[in-house]
């Protein structure tokens, strides 16, 4: 009876022994780079998706803008380009095409009409990926801290601009504030209190904002 239950004791510290040796040739038999099971995984870098300025779909390219020119079906074709200070731009098979002036969707349909000499139906879509022209700026000028152009962006209001150079200056008449918008040539005045929308909240006055806008903030008189 001892005979037997000590041949059962050494059977299982052989099991038990062997097991251990069995999960640590397992560990070193692991590739290179891969983690102990013990071990926190490693957190992968995040890498930032180019992300393409919002502009309305009638924004106007002009010179220094970026686009991305896309062609489907044709990687070759796809590139990205400046608007040359000529309001030109320069593509693969396409050579100085006029760009300034037009929207997006008007120059990709000018290139497809061009590309159509090389390549069956082409699809072309055409993303202002960074706007930098007059045509995209929105200019605040007169009695506010910080007199400048701002990068026009979908959905800026009156207040955003204001907020962006600083607020009105101690001697501005913040109530007498005119936005002047050129439509088809055409320049329009829009009275716009900011001493009521800045001072007392009156969001009747936080107009929505277009690229090429001026704010004009005149000085009180005494």
């Amino acid at each position: 009876m001892k005979n037997r239950t000590l041949f059962r004791w050494l059977a299982a510290a052989l099991l038990s022994g062997a097991a251990c040796a069995s999960l640590a040739a397992g560990q070193e038999a692991a590739p290179a780079g891969a983690p102990a099971t013990n071990s926190v995984p490693a957190v992968a870098p995040a890498v930032a998706p180019a992300v393409a300025a919002a502009v309305p779909n009638d924004y106007i390219i002009g010179p220094g803008d970026t686009l991305q020119v896309f062609v489907w079906r044709n990687a070759e074709l796809t590139t990205t380009v400046p608007v040359r200070p000529d309001g030109k731009i320069s593509t693969p098979l396409v050579e100085d095409m006029v760009a300034v002036g037009k929207t997006p969707s008007g120059l990709a349909r000018d290139i497809e009409k061009v590309l159509g000499d090389y390549v069956r139906s082409p699809q072309v879509n055409v993303i202002v990926t960074q706007p930098a022209s007059v045509f995209s700026q929105v200019k605040i000028i007169g009695q506010v801290s910080k007199p400048q152009a701002l990068a026009y962006r979908e959905g800026m209001t009156v207040l955003d601009a204001v907020l962006a150079v600083g607020g009105l200056a101690p001697f501005a008449a913040g109530n007498r504030a005119r936005l002047v918008r050129t439509v088809n040539g055409v320049a329009t005045e829009k009275r716009i209190k900011l001493g009521d929308l800045v001072n007392d909240g009156d969001m009747k006055q936080n107009v929505l904002l277009k690229p090429g806008d001026v704010l004009l903030v005149p000085e009180s008189r005494f």
